[in-house]
């Protein structure tokens, strides 16, 4: 209770108003008057979603992943010998002389590099130096030693040498390889047992799929990346049977033959090529990887014999573009057109023609030219199989018996056709497609003497110089002949004529609009 005298506070006041000041300076001093507890606010910590992890994969897979060093008679011309497509580029060798790499691969030995110390040197085998001519990776498939990586990681190789996850290292033997699907097998013989990983099918696999890629690039050695399956079924022009698996892992110069993991340890996809912009062989997110099942067959034929045997039915083909299939009345775009069968083949034998379309083989559905060189490829020469055609408007059933694929012939042809026609009145209506003809002297088809530049025909790459020898897969001797089928076609409704082209480069077929004459 406040008592105030004569205006102001009495001394009692005073003393308690001083000790009420002296308890707040107290507080300004210390913060907390004593006998007052601290209380401290809790660190930041955020629960983290529940992602997957590929530790465990990893572990599993890791001891049968091994890098796969090859050596040569042959002076190596880059520290990989990959496809043109992706793995090409500088190697190691081209590095300024300080850069930290290099120093690091000259003592420690790598792809290319001698050590100037003689350390690492390359081992003597046989007649003559041998010296390191590629480095990639590989993987066991057999308790027993087998193992496989890419084809042009062991190509020209003479000596080969596997290090394992642990640093160690063993000699190996070729088995077997395949330059048509970049596959091969190496065997170690020691007396151990290997961990191996095995197959998936691929089949099962679906764009957007977590992968993890384990390899040797760079000769780095074990390096894990991840990523997902991008997409399937690619193209890339690195053979006849191109039918890639896209992935985004990071895949670099190295990791060639090394394979590409499911979730479960699984192989679904050997790697081997990349793409990279100006040869850098450096990793920019698109990678493809060889099927498991394709690899799966390749692999047991090249441990079983040594070497693959294919079916062969012997004719040069070409895709169904729409233009096509609208010039031969098929509904859709699909089988593969023959342009031309070998003399003495077995389509040939079997009753094959020019201008025929392969729409199956044993009812099983051809989707295009490289899946027709697939699916016979797939067949043991001596197997009879039946192979559906579009012929004249309607389909026709032969029986082929296979052939024993001779070494390295080309399976498909997949280029594109193009070219054209004629003069007289006749050949003024051919002209009005874009072309000028005159009959070919040996009598059979016309020859091409001019090409208008400005119409479908050129824009179809149809070129003067060559030879119109049929249209409509009727042969063709004069324009008279040539306009009879133009017009036929246009009575039923078509708005393209398939012409088929003779070159130096020898027969293709290319559709010509025909509704503008």
């Amino acid at each position: 209770m406040l008592i105030r005298k004569n205006g102001s506070l009495s001394p009692k006041v005073i003393l308690k108003s001083s000790a009420v000041a002296g308890l707040a300076a107290v507080m300004l001093a210390t913060g907390l008057p004593a006998g007052v507890g601290f209380s401290h606010a809790e660190p930041v910590k955020v629960d983290a979603p529940q992602v997957a992890s590929f530790a465990n994969v990893v572990d599993a897979v890791s001891p049968a992943v091994v890098s796969v060093r090859v050596q040569s008679n042959v002076q190596a011309a880059a520290d990989e010998s990959g496809p043109s497509f992706g793995f090409g580029g500088r190697g190691f060798d081209s590095l300024p002389d300080d850069h930290p790499l290099k120093r690091f691969f000259r003592e420690f030995g790598g792809p290319g590099l001698n050590n100037p110390d003689g350390r690492n040197a390359p081992r003597q085998r046989g007649r003559g130096p041998l010296r390191p001519v590629s480095q990639g990776s590989g993987f066991f498939i057999s308790e027993d030693g087998y193992l496989v990586t890419n084809n042009h990681v062991v190509n020209d190789g003479a000596a080969f040498t596997v290090v394992l996850n642990d640093g160690t290292e063993l000699d190996a033997k070729l088995v077997g390889k395949d330059s048509r699907t970049d596959l091969a097998v190496l065997k170690v013989d020691a007396n151990r047992k290997f961990t191996y990983v095995q197959f998936a099918d691929d089949t099962k696999v679906r764009v957007g799929d977590w992968v993890v890629a384990v390899g040797n690039p760079f000769g780095l050695g074990g390096t894990v990346t991840a990523g997902i399956i991008s997409a399937r079924g690619r193209d890339i022009g690195a053979g006849p049977y191109d039918d890639f698996i896209q992935v985004d892992a990071a895949v670099n110069r190295g990791n060639s033959g090394g394979p590409t993991f499911n979730l479960e340890g699984e192989v679904v996809g050997i790697n081997t090529a990349i793409f990279s912009p100006g040869g850098s062989g450096g990793n920019v997110g698109i990678a493809f990887a060889i099927p498991a099942t394709t690899a799966k067959d390749v692999v047991a034929s090249l441990i079983k014999d040594g070497k693959i045997e294919r079916g062969w039915l012997g004719v040069q083909i070409q895709p169904v573009t729409k233009d096509i299939a609208d010039s031969l009345g098929l509904a859709e775009a699909s089988g593969a057109l023959v342009v031309s069968p070998t003399e003495n083949s077995p389509g040939e034998k079997a009753g094959m023609k020019q201008g025929d379309i392969v729409t199956a083989i044993n009812g099983d559905t051809v989707k295009d030219a490289r899946d027709l060189a697939r699916k016979v490829a797939s067949y043991a020469p001596g197997a009879e199989v039946e192979v559906s055609v579009w012929r004249n408007g309607k389909s026709e059933a032969l029986k082929v018996t296979l052939g024993d694929m001779p070494a390295e012939t080309a399976a498909v042809d997949d280029g594109s056709g193009d070219q054209s026609q004629g003069q007289s009145q006749s050949q003024q209506e051919i002209a009005k497609l874009g072309v000028s003809v005159t009959p070919s002297p040996d009598g059979n088809g016309l020859d091409i003497v001019d090409v208008d530049p400005d119409s479908q025909a050129a824009a179809r790459g149809i070129k003067a110089g060559e030879k119109i020898s049929a249209i409509n897969n009727q042969p063709v001797k004069s324009a008279d002949e040539a306009v009879q089928v133009i017009e036929n076609a246009r009575k039923d409704g078509r708005g393209r004529a398939l012409f088929q082209i003779e070159s130096d480069q020898g027969s293709r077929f290319v559709a010509v609009p025909i509704d503008q004459g």
